[in-house]
């Protein structure tokens, strides 16, 4: 959309939490989208969130799906900020009413990585003394971890990310590693700590993990339209797939589900398991759903086709994007955890959720 069609309002305001990694993502994303508008002004409204108050449980624990995002999203129903910027991870894939993700940026890498402690000589989990502990929030990270590394212990470590690394340096601390995505950690411009990416086949990532969503109200069509400049074709069939999948599990934090997700030349590619959460019982599969000819709400066939009307897909407003993909992509999420749940993946979560509340 040229830059000239858009009725600049004096300064948008932007909803983002307090976190250093917060803010350089929200100030990413003002710095493209002010490259194609160049004119326009931004302020950055800053607030803390239930998921950055409570440090003294597992986030697990706490009882809330929209840890990281209900009082940003309070702040964008009441009219304060005109859109906020999240880590996709942390949103929910039902959004209260009202609010949809009009833009999904490109997504940075999904992997997990270790970070060693400074002092230590080990490169790697395999290096790590039997016993060791590894600090990770993520019931996820741990439940596949477990079963490889049977070794060391994996407790829970809470905090942003510059906290949790002055934990894991700390001398006296009890920290050996640390597992982190390695997105927020190449963020904040700290790659060179790393020691070990995780793959796909020893860790499957989070759902969303890497990429950045922003959340904005659904019948505000202006910043709709400033905000589809941003959307990355990719990234957003791949995180639809995803969150389609973890929406149709009802999966959250409070269970371990992981993905890994490719974007083929004609369909999306999801692969996604769930787990118990010591790890010991598992399911995961494998589904490839292609790109249908020319569909689109209208039923007229002529390529490429735009979405016309307000449907989203796992909360994400993609109007620029043929619809036959995002149908393809919501499938594809959608049938591989219909497939999950057939062999049993309800009784896993059911079950994994219940340890997580009396652990």
């Amino acid at each position: 959309m040229p830059a000239d069609t858009f009725s600049a309002k004096v300064t948008m305001k932007v909803g983002s939490r307090k976190s250093q990694l917060a803010l350089v993502q929200t100030r990413y994303v003002i710095s493209e989208i002010k490259k194609i508008f160049p004119e326009h002004q931004f302020e950055v409204v800053e607030m803390s969130t239930l998921g950055d108050n409570v440090l003294d449980k597992a986030l697990s624990k706490i009882g809330e799906k929209s840890l990281f995002t209900k009082e940003l999203e309070v702040a964008l129903e009441k009219g304060d900020v005109d859109f906020v910027v999240h880590s996709m991870k942390d949103l929910p894939t039902t959004l209260p009413p009202g609010m949809v993700i009009g833009a999904v940026l490109e997504r940075e890498d999904p992997r997990d990585a270790v970070i060693i402690k400074s002092s230590s000589t080990s490169k790697c989990l395999d290096d790590l003394p039997n016993g060791s502990v590894i600090g990770t929030s993520s019931l996820r990270r741990a439940a596949q971890l477990k079963v490889a590394y049977p070794n060391l212990e994996f407790q829970d470590v809470r905090g942003n990310l510059n906290t949790r690394i002055r934990k894991l340096d700390d001398p006296t601390g009890p920290y050996s590693a640390l597992i982190l995505a390695v997105a927020g950690v190449a963020r904040l411009g700290w790659s060179d700590r790393i020691s070990q990416y995780l793959e796909g086949d020893l860790c499957m990532h989070a759902v969303g993990q890497g990429a950045l969503a922003v959340e904005c109200r659904d019948e505000d069509r202006e910043t709709l339209a400033m905000l589809a400049n941003l959307h990355h074709r990719d990234t957003v069939l791949a995180t639809i797939a995803e969150r389609s999948f973890m929406k149709t599990l009802e999966g959250g934090c409070s269970v371990p589900v992981g993905v890994n997700t490719k974007v083929l030349d004609n369909g999306v590619s999801l692969h996604g398991g769930v787990w118990s959460i010591d790890g010991q019982t598992s399911l995961k599969a494998k589904k490839i759903v292609n790109f249908v000819n020319d569909d689109d709400l209208d039923g007229e066939p002529s390529p490429p086709k735009r979405c016309k009307s307000k449907v989203n897909f796992a909360a994400v407003f993609a109007e620029l994007l043929p619809h036959s993909e995002l149908i393809a992509a919501e499938k594809c999420g959608r049938y591989l955890a219909t497939e999950l749940i057939g062999r049993g993946a309800d009784k896993i979560l059911k079950e994994a959720k219940e340890a997580n509340e009396v652990k």
